[in-house]
């Protein structure tokens, strides 16, 4: 890392978040990333449903921006 680093409070609340994520995860899976039970397509699925959640949040505060304008 550079000398000149300046202290970054959203890299830092993001990464915060993402080990609070991992917590959850654990805690509701009993597992975390690491895991070598999942076959790579298993692996995409994961990612697509998440996409498709993501999307799904995404049209919502469209929508919500379109009505309050």
């Amino acid at each position: 890392m550079e000398n000149n680093y300046q202290y970054d409070t959203i890299v830092e609340n993001v990464i915060n978040r993402l080990r609070d994520r991992a917590k959850i995860g654990f805690q509701k899976y009993g597992t975390n990333l690491d895991r070598n039970d999942l076959i790579t397509e298993q692996w995409i699925e994961h990612a697509i449903e998440e996409a498709l959640d993501f999307s799904l949040y995404l049209t919502k505060l469209k929508e919500q921006i379109k009505k309050s304008l």
